[in-house]
């Protein structure tokens, strides 16, 4: 996972700041340092590894500790970085002994090669030497071990004076915040770099690119995988068409992105460089996050936990790209689980809910504890105005990206995947009527008897004649009754308690209901006894505001003699409440956009 900036989000950057995110820039854009430097990782923190009188130190897990409080203008922190990097690029970190001449050569050698390069400026403090010597660092180290460090060759490397700029072994605490971190083969990057270098400098001469690096962005591994989707991919095509890819190595760090993430308001999908990802891998984790998108993870959440349903998605998305064969699995942060093949993202959650301590210690592409869904806090944004039609937008995406994919048989799709796209374009079945069809479960028609014990009404024209009428028994219709456990805390909105109530009367009284058993709970429990479905719409007084504990009340349901063995209960909660015990059947009635803190076994329905 990328380290934290020292810089505050909150507060406006200073002049310093200003010019190494220049200086910064400026070596980013050049094509023989943009791999090098896409893949190591900057640290400006207070309590970072560089001295307080130096400049930066590197480790040799690739990561630059930068001293925050040195001021330097832009081309000479573009000099440092440079300086920094080549450490790696050069492979200074195979020998394992870290001694003082040997950094000497180390540094000796970079200094020559930048002056060769005319890159950057020197910081004021070093030494402008021109008749640095042009051997290797090994023979260099070899003249140094056996004559000394000449003086004016001494302090040339970016630490304090008199001291090394070479770390092989960070701390343990920097080494457990990169703990995902892959093994990066340092030379191959400059190697690239230098590729890079040489092609952009032939398209300068031959008037192809206006000045060196120009073209670079537009063919990195995230780039190319983008294409690949919006030319060889109908499904995710046109989601891809829509989304810019942002990769930023310092924004990835602020916002604490270890692979990639993706915000759906602004359309925009986050990819880190320094993962070192190839283009197989790039598109693995770009269909993941448009995958996110596009099933509408974030409108399906309903109140449950951010990151646990993030990790449920990640689940079963990973599972079906493994399926497709869409691009190459990353070596890290990706949550594969081979027996979870099949499950919905609903079904893992509830897993996840009884082993919270196992899952929240896991990875997405974004972390370890972070979801790589960014989300803005403004849960309903997408119902009103602009999010609405952004929700239409990519519900149609992929809902023709999928027609576009099967007439075109451009490959294999796993059923659970057609299915849930499908599922998108039909308009999500309202609480009201998922509670009714809850009700035509547990209460089906009666069916009438004919009796002989009145003439029918109907008759009345030949009262001399008996006739049937058809009634409902007693006994059957007696047995027609349910359980309501009503939480009555006092963070129980007395709108939410209205609405749910008049409902369940209104359903009761259509379902041949005779009574209902109503149960109040709060800190204490409060049995109501039955009452017509009428009295629970109109005349009943709510007892007790106080907390919530409502398992005694489900304990007194199921041992009361007067109730049904197999009689249902319907539980009204905001979703404030301890864990629950049930052994007969029920359901939930919440508030959307609240969640159970545990996995429920009955359905669920949401009263917007």
């Amino acid at each position: 996972m990328p380290a934290k900036s020292s810089r505050k989000a909150r507060r406006t950057p200073d002049q310093t700041e200003l010019h190494f995110d220049e200086g910064y820039a400026r070596l980013r854009s050049h094509p023989l340092f943009e791999p090098l430097l896409s893949h190591a990782h900057i640290i400006r923190l207070d309590d970072n590894l560089c001295p307080p009188d130096g400049w930066a130190v590197t480790l040799q897990e690739g990561h630059l500790h930068i001293n925050p409080t040195r001021r330097a203008e832009p081309e000479e922190w573009m000099y440092i970085l440079a300086h920094c990097l080549l450490h790696l690029g050069f492979g200074h970190f195979q020998r394992r002994e870290n001694s003082r001449e040997w950094s000497a050569a180390c540094d000796v050698w970079i200094t020559r090669f930048l002056a060769d390069l005319k890159l950057g400026s020197p910081p004021g403090n070093f030494r402008s030497l021109p008749d640095l010597p042009t051997q290797s660092e090994e023979r260099l180290y070899q003249q140094f071990s056996e004559n000394g460090i000449p003086e004016h060759l001494r302090d040339l490397g970016t630490a304090r004076p008199n001291s090394t700029d070479l770390i092989l072994e960070g701390d343990k605490s920097i080494r457990r915040r990169y703990y995902y971190r892959q093994k990066i083969d340092w030379p191959a990057l400059l190697g690239r770099g230098l590729v890079q270098a040489a092609t952009s400098a032939v398209n300068v001469a031959g008037g192809v690119e206006s000045a060196l690096g120009v073209e670079r962005s537009q063919h990195t591994p995230a780039q190319r995988a983008r294409s690949w989707f919006i030319n060889s991919y109908p499904l995710l095509g046109a989601l891809a068409a829509a989304f810019k890819v942002i990769e930023d190595h310092t924004l990835c760090a602020r916002m604490e992105i270890s692979l990639a993430a993706v915000d759906a308001e602004l359309k925009e999908i986050y990819v880190n460089p320094g993962a070192g990802l190839d283009e197989r891998e790039c598109r693995f984790v770009m269909a993941h996050e448009l995958l996110h998108v596009g099933l509408r993870h974030t409108a399906r959440r309903q109140g449950r936990h951010p990151y646990l349903w993030n990790v449920a998605c990640d689940y079963v998305i990973n599972d079906w790209l493994v399926e497709m064969g869409v691009g190459g699995l990353p070596q890290m942060g990706v949550l594969y689980d081979s027996e979870l093949k099949g499950e919905s993202a609903e079904g893992i959650y509830d897993r996840i809910a009884n082993d919270l301590r196992r899952y929240r210690k896991l990875a997405t592409l974004r972390g370890v504890g972070l979801g790589d869904i960014l989300e803005r806090g403004r849960p309903r944004w997408w119902e009103i105005g602009e999010g609405v039609e952004l929700d239409e937008f990519y519900r149609h995406c992929l809902a023709q990206g999928l027609a576009y994919h099967e007439a075109q048989g451009r490959g294999y799709l796993p059923a659970g995947l057609v299915e849930e796209i499908n599922a998108l374009s039909q308009p999500p079945i309202p609480w009201d009527v998922e509670l009714a069809r809850w009700f035509d479960e547990h209460f089906p028609p009666l069916e009438k008897m004919r009796t002989y014990a009145r003439p029918s009404r109907r008759q009345s024209a030949t009262p001399d004649i008996p006739r049937p009428s058809y009634v409902i028994t007693w006994d059957i219709q007696q047995g027609r009754t349910f359980g309501v456990l009503l939480d009555t805390s006092g963070s129980m909105d007395r709108q939410l308690l209205a609405k749910a109530l008049g409902t369940i009367a209104s359903y009761s009284l259509s379902r041949d209901v005779y009574a209902v058993r109503v149960v109040f709970c709060d800190a204490a429990t409060y049995d109501q006894g039955y009452l017509l479905p009428e009295d629970i719409a109109g005349r009943v007084q709510v007892r007790g505001r106080g907390g919530t504990i409502l398992q005694p009340g489900i304990d007194l349901l199921e041992r009361v003699e007067d109730f049904p063995k197999d009689g249902p209960v319907l539980i009204i909660t905001d979703g404030y409440c301890d864990r629950l015990h049930i052994q007969r059947e029920h359901a939930y009635l919440i508030p959307e956009g609240r969640h159970l803190p545990f996995a429920p076994r009955g359905p669920v329905f949401r009263i917007n």
